[in-house]
């Protein structure tokens, strides 16, 4: 049976991608390479919007959240992390091992953080280190308002990390115009690769605490990574194969400009939001994010049971919910190169299945809007 992947990550690959990466495998010590590697590098300065250094991890994407903790922390320091949702508690998780406290800023699930309260607790708090928070919270589907928090922490000694993992490429970051310290993200979701490597653009500003920070680290130091980079090099065995691949998928988003890019997937995350309302659902997030959107499950369905019948009758890939929201929300996706036409075949797929289960609505009601795509 065909698998029509629309999960918040891993997304679909291009064929292109594929293809590159399908090639003989090359050795890393070498010119081809550094070549390769190098292109790579500067189109992801394009992407991130950023002239700051970016260092390259073979990694899933919480590699490069804890690389963001052990290099600019030591234990005993204060940090303030939002938490609405699982990926922001993870920040907290990778915080606390090292032993860095982590002030919690904790929000609804399905809400963004209030600028004026991250404001508050940076006053209350005193030598605060860094501000943690996501660009999308992907367990709810939520955009964070970057840009206005970004403005907050920059006045004072602290610096901002956001987990970008889901939201590159998708929800607008600026990170450079806005002052963001820190980016966090991963191959898997807009970047359009298979998981295993993530990244973190390094500030000035950051790179300040990185001589002082004490948390051990080895493989995710960045000051190995740095001389690395000085020389177009990682300081480890890259994952080859990824980079490669990471060269490619470059080349298809910045083919028009990222910002044509990213207006078409703003075209089809409203499509996708217009087509779940008018399936009589309800949207989880009251600030939806670009990358991914998160529908409640009706009263009275079983929303595992939706999720798994999807797989097994029609091959579509939707997420559940996680922790709390487990069979209470389902997710879809629509970043990267996720297309108008796999968002109706999704559709058509996710009609049948509520039908079966006796959610009533119009036949063909949630096709209307992505047919006009």
């Amino acid at each position: 049976m065909k698998r029509l992947l629309l999960t918040p990550g891993p997304t679909p690959i291009p064929p292109d991608v594929l293809g590159a990466m399908g090639e003989p495998i090359i050795h890393h010590r070498t010119a081809e390479y550094k070549e390769i590697f190098k292109e790579a590098n500067d189109n992801l300065h394009k992407v991130f919007k950023t002239q700051n250094d970016i260092f390259t991890f073979t990694s899933s994407g919480t590699g490069a959240m804890e690389a963001s903790v052990v290099n600019i922390c030591s234990p005993g320091d204060k940090v303030i992390v939002v938490r609405g949702g699982k990926f922001g508690e993870r920040f907290s998780d990778i915080s606390k091992f090292y032993g860095v406290e982590a002030i919690p800023l904790d929000i609804e699930w399905g809400t963004a953080p209030d600028p004026s309260a991250v404001e508050v607790l940076l006053k209350a708090k005193k030598k605060v280190k860094a501000v943690y928070m996501s660009l999308c919270e992907t367990a709810t589907a939520t955009a964070y308002d970057v840009k206005a928090i970004a403005k907050v922490v920059a006045q004072t000694d602290a610096v901002l990390v956001v987990d970008a993992i889901s939201g590159l490429a998708a929800d607008e970051l600026k990170t450079d115009e806005w002052g963001v310290d820190i980016v966090v993200a991963g191959s898997q979701k807009g970047l359009m690769l298979p998981p295993g490597l993530s990244f973190c653009s390094v500030s000035k500003k950051a790179w300040g605490l990185v001589e002082s920070a004490r948390c051990p680290r080895f493989y995710l130091c960045f000051k190995g990574m740095k001389k690395a980079l000085d020389k177009g090099d990682t300081p480890f065995t890259p994952a080859i194969t990824l980079v490669i691949g990471l060269r490619e998928s470059l080349k298809i988003i910045l083919a028009d400009g990222l910002d044509k890019f990213m207006a078409r997937n703003k075209t089809l995350a409203d499509a996708t939001r217009k087509a779940v309302k008018d399936l009589g659902l309800e949207l989880f997030s009251k600030r939806p994010s670009d990358a991914v959107t998160a529908a409640k499950v009706p009263d009275g369905l079983d929303g595992e049971a939706l999720i798994k019948d999807l797989r097994k009758k029609h091959g579509v890939w939707f997420a559940g919910g996680q922790a709390a929201l487990k069979g209470k929300i389902f997710r879809i996706a629509h970043m990267g190169s996720i297309r108008p036409s796999d968002m109706r075949e999704g559709f058509a797929a996710l009609e049948d299945i509520l039908k079966a289960m006796g959610h009533k609505f119009e036949p063909g009601s949630g096709l209307k809007e992505l047919k006009k795509l």
